[in-house]
């Protein structure tokens, strides 16, 4: 690929978390049975009025600020128009020359720890179409309309991303900040956040935007990975074998690896967009937008800076654990607990908590480990009650047992030595035992020193204080 430049937009679709529909009072709880949770609104019956739902422009407004962008004092919603069957008014309901948010950015972290800002161009709000089905339908498809209705947020990137890493680090970040916020959350496996990738290239030094194609609802962020990198090798074969790329929309086949062509992409005066008549123009006041301010919380930027300077973390360690609000929560949780390391809690947390989570695919908020019980056993690290390998084996015991640290450490009688008499004798036995190596050590083959550490770990059956151990084990290998 060396040679081209690829250019990548993302249109992200988050949906809102409101309990009602964006124009009707329709409930918006993910499930149901079909068509279920569709009134005469969602299904388009004629002479039935949209009202708009004012928690669903607050969240757009508070997404807005977070991004830092432009809030429309007026925004309009306008009509998309196309016929599909999961669209019973014959259109969607969308806005277009005035969307309520505009501009604004997002930072995100290359693979190589630098720090790229990715334009934001609008942020616009609209309902969701509903879902053709297909499964156990042979020969039919099932229309669902549950989602009709459902108010979203598109957020759309400007041209800005340069690779499918990138594009998942901004999706990631977008998936994050949405979350923060509560206003999505960001359930990729029921479809409420999910994106469509604008993919092109061109020769490397073109300033002229190549053709491009538009990737529809890419829902995980390995399918976001894998559609790009197969649609950019696509289209440079096409060029380089002497061919033309087609703007048109194309499908990600998860099974294949491979995008496949689903129609040719419309322009926007296809849609034949204008104004409803059935809504009026949303009008915002500096009152209402600054009591939105007022409910944000500490962004993740911002946690991410403040555990740098507060607790000493590295930009990644601060960045890995503020990647949830509620991963931050929890390791603040422990340190509140156990404030004497706070590097200490990072590495816990990130480390044998994470995998012991993602080895039973449980959230944070699930996990049987309560933030007090996890700084319990660091407490006992840090008052040298057991050493770090010890630890290890306690953390499994408190994890599958629910025991408290002190509690597993009395049972298995796993309180760390440090009786230098003790370790001594420990260390006398070892040398006894293995006079050969002790004269070759001494002979100045110094690389026995580990052979040594490991036995009478050994012979202590891991107890012995690791700092202790090496200290007189050196004295006593001089002597």
């Amino acid at each position: 690929m060396s040679g081209w430049e690829t250019i990548i937009g993302l249109e992200i679709h988050a949906q809102l978390a409101t309990r009602s529909k964006i124009f009707s009072g329709s409930a918006t709880a993910y499930g149901a049975p079909p068509n279920a949770q569709a009134n005469l609104v969602d299904l388009g019956y004629p002479g039935v009025l949209p009202v708009l739902n004012g928690e669903a422009v607050r969240m757009a407004v508070k997404l807005g600020l977070a991004i830092e962008a432009r809030i429309a004092p007026t925004s309009v919603f306008a009509r998309k128009n196309y016929f599909y069957p999961d669209l019973p008014k014959g259109y969607q309901i969308s806005q277009y020359e005035l969307p309520i948010v505009a501009g604004g950015a997002l930072d995100i972290v290359l693979e190589d720890g630098k720090v790229k800002r990715v334009g934001i161009t609008r942020a616009h709000l609209e309902e969701d179409a509903g879902k053709s089905l297909h499964e156990g339908l042979p020969g039919v498809t099932g229309v669902d309309l549950n989602r009709a209705g459902t108010p979203l947020v598109e957020i759309v990137s400007e041209p800005d991303l340069r690779s499918a890493k990138e594009a998942v680090a901004y999706m990631k970040k977008v998936h994050t900040l949405v979350r923060y916020l509560e206003i999505c959350d960001g359930n990729m496996q029921e479809g409420s956040f999910r994106c469509d990738a604008n993919v092109s290239v061109r020769k490397a030094g073109a300033t002229k935007l190549g053709t491009r194609a538009e990737i529809k609802n890419l829902n995980s962020f390995r399918f976001v990975e894998r559609a790009i990198n197969y649609e950019v090798a696509r289209q440079i074969d096409l060029l380089e074998g002497g061919g033309e790329v087609v703007q048109e929309t194309r499908l990600y086949d998860p099974d294949k690896g491979e995008t496949r062509s689903m129609r040719s992409k419309e322009e926007a005066n296809d849609y034949r967009y204008f104004p409803d008549p059935d809504l009026l123009p949303v009008a915002l006041d500096a009152a209402f937008i600054e009591s939105v301010r007022a409910t944000l919380p500490e962004l993740p930027d911002q946690k991410a800076a403040r555990f740098g300077s507060q607790y000493g973390l590295s930009a990644y360690d601060a960045g890995v654990l503020t990647a949830s609000r509620e991963l931050a929560d929890y390791y603040e949780a422990v340190v509140r607990a156990a404030p004497a390391d706070a590097k200490l809690a990072a590495n816990w947390v990130m480390g044998e908590l994470a995998a012991a989570l993602n080895k039973e695919s449980l959230e944070v908020t699930a996990t049987r480990m309560t933030a007090e019980r996890l700084a319990g056993l660091l407490k006992r690290i840090c008052d040298q009650t057991i050493s770090g390998k010890l630890a290890k084996e306690v953390f499994e015991a408190m994890w599958s047992g629910g025991a408290d640290a002190d509690a597993v450490i009395a049972e298995r009688g796993l309180k760390q030595i440090t009786d230098s008499a003790a370790i001594e004798r420990a260390i006398d036995e070892v040398f006894s035992k293995n006079p050969g190596q002790l004269a070759e050590y001494r002979a100045g083959k110094d690389k026995l020193f580990g052979f040594f550490v490991g036995q009478v770990m050994k012979a202590t059956g891991g107890k012995a204080n690791p700092a202790q151990l090496n200290e007189l084990l050196r004295k006593k290998l001089g002597g």
